[in-house]
């Protein structure tokens, strides 16, 4: 019986020129924000499709590991890219950007003002150059134009010595709805009590950790401010003791989920605004 007023209802519709769509058809699409850490070994290199579709890159892994970043991007099937940041200006974070500016139709380039000698840098200003981009200075108050999310770049707050390029770092602080990311670049924890003082939005489920786990950075009071639930390490193979224990037991004793690009390969956070879904590589 329902089946057939089903079907007159339908007839009904054509008649009068009408599209009956299935009723599974009318459920709204859920959207999500998907954080991508990208295992690009001893570097930082982060994918964000944000809710509404725009893609965004914060810096592109060390020299030589722009073109995996552009090969993961394009299998994500990103043909341009909204956002890209650089967090700061070491070879680490910065180096590959030039291939994957190269690669994409870029819309909007921030970096923090400090400048350096290396080759890697330069690189970056010339792919900049070359396509006819204006870098935009990342710096404590600046709204990201990103739909859907509160994307806010909360550090540096302040000027520091050209010589702590770490400091320097652009902190960018993101929510959708209940869910919250910090990505930190290579703050160190002057940078961190700063932020602090300069009371900036710092509170998040997840926390991109500062410098590979270095122990110049994630104070405990810092910890404190942020209580992440999700701590990401993005570390490769080091001579420098990354992640050093003295970081990796303050992430335990906060009761932080610790994640390690060096272990689990390229990390996937997915949040649908309340909750979080973690997929790793391997």
């Amino acid at each position: 019986m329902k089946s057939h007023v089903i079907k007159i209802i339908s007839s009904l519709a054509i008649g009068i020129g009408v599209t009956v769509a299935p009723a599974s058809s009318y459920a709204a699409t859920s959207k999500t924000v998907k954080v991508h850490y990208i295992d690009v070994g001893q570097g930082d290199s982060i994918y964000i499709k944000a809710p509404n579709g725009e893609d965004i890159v914060i810096d592109g892994g060390n020299k030589g590991k722009g073109n995996t970043v552009v090969s993961y991007l394009r299998k994500q099937k990103v043909d341009d890219i909204e956002v890209l940041i650089s967090t700061h200006p070491d070879a680490d974070h910065i180096g590959g950007l030039d291939e994957i500016i190269n690669a994409f139709k870029v819309e909007n380039v921030y970096a923090p003002k400090v400048s350096h000698n290396t080759q890697a840098y330069k690189d970056f200003l010339n792919a900049v150059n070359k396509k006819k981009l204006k870098i935009k200075t990342a710096q404590a108050g600046l709204k990201l134009p990103v739909k859907d999310v509160n994307a806010q770049i909360v550090g540096p707050t302040k000027t520091y010595a050209n010589s702590d390029l770490n400091d320097w770092s652009a902190v960018i602080h993101m929510a959708y709805k209940k869910n919250t990311f910090l990505f930190t670049g290579d703050a160190e924890i002057k940078a961190e009590a700063d932020m602090i003082k300069a009371k900036k939005t710092l509170r998040a489920d997840v926390l991109k950790v500062g410098h590979h786990g270095a122990k110049t950075s994630t104070s405990k009071t810092f910890l404190d401010v942020v209580k992440p639930k999700y701590a990401v390490i993005s570390v490769g193979k080091n001579s420098y003791g990354h992640p050093t224990s003295q970081v990796v037991n303050l992430l335990k004793n906060s009761k932080a989920s610790i994640l390690r690009t060096d272990q689990n390969g390229t990390i996937i956070i997915t949040g649908d605004g309340t909750s979080y879904s973690v997929k790793k590589s391997r």
